[in-house]
């Protein structure tokens, strides 16, 4: 994939203390997280996950563009996926293991959409008017429910949607900007392991220790590059 012709928007401003201290805490809770994967310290693991959507809203926040108050749909529909990835995080641990599964699935399906609906004033700066810089994210899809769809029985229904859903946010944030954009790529690749590791059978520690790589990676991508457009659409700086 391509980001040659992803609009491009100018640079936030450096970070004040208070957002150089939520980046660093989400740093050291994500490496706290994947520290506990490796050693199997479940307890460690997921401790830090849970903590994980918290800081980096509080870093979300304080990274704001300062005076004025740009583009607020895409503010709250940010703050409303990390708010439902935050629940996919922890409801799971809450809930019976029989139903944990459907819980996450269901949590980050509405975090998908959240972000859908903040990256959708945007689709006509996103690929989709290319339809070849589409086929890369077709072909993720088609394989991926390829490889899940058969081992899924009662749960393909589920996974098909989530999987069309998780497509078409990936697809329309690369209309924010190049970092939003590959985010939601590397998202992509995350949700894809997850899959994999359910129905394919690939659980293991370094699927597990992928999973949360890349999902942390993404969200902050996600969330750094949503803020970079509102910082644009204050400065007047867009292309």
């Amino acid at each position: 994939m391509t980001t040659s012709h992803f609009p491009t928007t100018s640079p936030l401003r450096s970070p004040g203390p208070g957002a150089r201290a939520a980046l660093a805490a989400y740093g050291l809770l994500a490496a706290a997280n994947l520290t506990g994967i490796v050693t199997g310290h479940d307890g460690l693991a997921n401790a830090a996950q849970w903590l994980l959507m918290p800081s980096l809203a509080l870093a979300f926040l304080t990274l704001a563009p300062r005076g004025a108050h740009p583009l607020p749909r895409l503010r709250n529909a940010a703050l409303a996926a990390l708010f439902f990835s935050w629940l996919g995080d922890t409801l799971p641990d809450l809930v019976p293991e029989g139903v944990a599964f459907l819980a996450m699935v269901g949590c980050f399906l509405l975090a998908q959409v959240a972000y859908i609906l903040g990256f959708l004033p945007f689709r006509r700066e996103s690929l989709t008017s290319r339809p070849l810089a589409l086929l890369p994210y077709a072909v993720a899809l088609v394989g991926l429910l390829l490889a899940t769809a058969p081992r899924a029985g009662a749960l393909a229904g589920p996974v098909l949607v989530y999987g069309v859903t998780l497509t078409a946010m990936a697809v329309l944030a690369t209309g924010v900007n190049s970092m939003t954009g590959i985010g939601a790529a590397v998202f992509m690749l995350s949700d894809s392991l997850i899959a994999l590791g359910a129905f394919r059978g690939w659980d293991s520690t370094a699927q597990s220790f992928g999973v949360m790589a890349t999902y942390a990676l993404a969200q902050l991508l996600i969330v750094l590059g949503v803020q970079r457009r509102r910082a644009a659409e204050t400065t007047g700086a867009r292309d």
